[in-house]
């Protein structure tokens, strides 16, 4: 079996077993997670501060940041984004 097809075929085992949206959703919301605790490293923000500037809780931050939780809204992802002076982008591709 070659490399390149074997995510193919796990992304189809996935789809059969009607998982796949779940998977890619926690994936992404890994992603993101990472990438906003990454930066607030990066400015040295506490997540009291982090929360102050997005005029949320602390406790909203930690759903924001914890990895397997995939309910979050668009706003709380813009909000932190500009929250640390970065702007948020999502977009569809071809599947």
């Amino acid at each position: 079996m070659k490399p390149e097809n074997m995510g193919s075929r796990f992304d189809d085992f996935l789809a059969e077993e009607a998982m796949l949206d779940e998977v890619t959703a926690v994936a992404v919301k890994r992603v993101i997670a990472w990438q906003i605790d990454q930066e607030m490293k990066a400015q040295k923000l506490t997540k009291t501060t982090m929360a102050k500037k997005m005029h949320t809780s602390r406790a909203a931050l930690n759903r924001l940041l914890d990895e397997t939780d995939t309910s979050l809204t668009l706003t709380t992802l813009s909000s932190a984004a500009s929250a640390l002076g970065k702007k948020f982008r999502i977009e569809l591709e071809a599947a």
